[in-house]
């Protein structure tokens, strides 16, 4: 199944049985870093968002705040 990346809109060939939810790819034209956020219907969207902490699904917060 193909998928377009959202920067360059290039089409990204992407097995849904292969991928997981949460997993990172990147596009092979741009370089774009991209999340799968669902597998059914297949979805992606770019990991752009600085200090994304992708194993809680919550931004990171600095402990200097004490």
């Amino acid at each position: 199944m193909a998928v377009v990346c959202p920067e360059c809109d290039s089409p990204i060939l992407i097995d849904p049985d292969e991928v997981e939810e949460g997993e990172t790819l990147q596009c092979d034209e741009c370089g774009m870093e991209l999340e799968v956020v669902s597998t059914d219907p297949l979805e992606i969207a770019p990991v752009d968002i600085v200090g994304y902490d992708d194993e809680d699904d919550t931004l990171a917060i600095e402990e200097d705040e004490e």
